[in-house]
């Protein structure tokens, strides 16, 4: 996927992909390694990073199952 970044965002283009792949990720259209290949990342490299986005990456049935204990 290439992904066009406005010229006033160049800079920082990394992190806006990872920002938008974080967002992707948090609203159910990519999985965590969908997301991270995005970012050319691993996947657990990339579950780091959501932690910098506010972005919880356990699956909702995991973690229905870890609110239960």
């Amino acid at each position: 996927m290439i992904l066009q970044v406005p010229e006033a965002l160049e800079k920082e283009h990394d992190e806006t992909v990872r920002l938008i792949a974080a967002k992707l990720y948090e609203a159910g259209k990519l999985s965590l390694a969908q997301a991270a290949e995005m970012c050319n990342m691993k996947k657990w490299d990339f579950a780091e990073i959501l932690i910098n986005f506010g972005v919880n990456y356990l699956d909702s049935s995991v973690k229905a199952d870890l609110d239960r204990d």
